[in-house]
């Protein structure tokens, strides 16, 4: 049997045997038929199927092959940090907006989404391709140079859809009726971030929005053939146990398709990592984020989509916890203690 696995340090590497322990490192591996357990201070199975609706097999569903995003930087900005509300942004955001830079290189949106497709190739063997407008708000504009940017995208070879990020006090009925009209030819997701259905979590974190100004997005965006897919963030100031499931509880009730779980972790150079290193603030401990998000999960209907469930931030940004590094592990962990619980996604609805 081989399998290709991630070592501590983090190397991807293939390793070839058959049937029992192998010792590697600090972590240990046994094979036993077509299941393998991996040692992380306790055994955790791999390869199970998920006890979500995971984002990767609903793509495969729908299309019948494996089909990958590809981040695209449009350009565009953010009220929140171009004056218009703020400039200081969200405390948790630096000043990249969670972009890879590729417009200030001089990247036109068709050579990113070839680069992009490029790579999805190698590495996943994939056949076709989303857009992904991901960095700072891609609504933020307009819907003339909102559409000039989807058609570009749309344009390039393999493409079958597109997921736009936004904010939901940027939307509108204009620029969502644009949306709406890829609909008939395009799968369409429309991301918007939230991270809390607290008002004082929105304020305290420098949202510029309320929650009222995303349920009026939501309304605006279902039942047009718009996949909603909304942002949370897990660990957030001020927010306990209780809170984080009232936003798992108030999303369930809203009619939306998708979810992505965060963590809250402490980037370099943002309003946090000044809050964090005055002792402000605590990370929270990756045993409880993993019990945390399988609570989230047992609250939100099997019908959503989970497109993601924890963060993957880039080692040479990320300032604490240390753990939000070991994104495999974490993920893994999230499946083994839905395992263990005998749970699943939509279990308590």
């Amino acid at each position: 049997m081989t399998l290709r696995l991630a070592c501590p340090a983090f190397l991807a590497f293939s390793l070839s045997f058959s049937r029992g322990p192998v010792l590697l490192s600090d972590m240990v591996i046994h094979i036993e038929a077509k299941e393998f357990w991996i040692f992380y201070g306790k055994w955790i199975r791999m390869d199970k199927e998920k006890r979500y609706s995971d984002y990767n097999g609903y793509l495969r569903k729908l299309f019948g092959m494996r089909v990958q995003k590809i981040s695209v930087d449009a350009g565009l900005s953010c009220p929140n940090r171009d004056g218009v509300l703020s400039r200081r942004g969200c405390i948790y955001c630096n000043a990249k907006g969670s972009g890879s830079g590729a417009f200030a290189r001089g990247l036109s949106i068709t050579q990113q989404v070839e680069a992009g497709r490029i790579g999805m190739i190698k590495k996943y063997k994939a056949k076709k391709f989303l857009a992904y407008f991901q960095s700072y708000t891609n609504t933020y504009t307009s819907c003339a140079h909102m559409k000039a940017l989807y058609d570009e995208a749309l344009a390039c070879e393999g493409m079958v859809g597109m997921a736009i990020g936004t904010r939901p006090d940027c939307v509108d009925e204009q620029k969502i009726a644009l949306i709406q009209s890829y609909t008939n030819k395009y799968l369409v997701w429309l991301e918007y971030g939230l991270q809390s259905v607290h008002d004082t979590t929105l304020s305290l974190i420098n949202r510029g929005h309320d929650f009222k100004a995303f349920v009026r997005a939501v309304d605006m965006t279902r039942d047009r053939g718009i996949n909603i897919c909304v942002h949370v963030i897990l660990g957030l100031p001020g927010e306990d146990r209780a809170m984080m499931l009232e936003t798992a509880r108030v999303l369930a009730n809203m009619g939306i398709n998708g979810v992505k779980i965060h963590l809250l972790y402490v980037i370099k150079d943002t309003p946090l990592d000044l809050i964090w290193q005055r002792g402000d603030y605590t990370c929270m401990e990756q045993k409880d984020y993993v019990n945390m998000v399988c609570d989230f999960l047992e609250r939100l209907p099997k019908e959503i989509i989970i497109q993601r469930i924890t963060g993957d931030p880039h080692g040479e940004e990320l300032r604490a916890p240390a753990w939000a590094g070991r994104y495999r592990e974490t993920f893994n962990m999230i499946q083994h203690t839905l395992e263990k619980r005998e749970s699943f996604q939509g279990q308590k609805v």
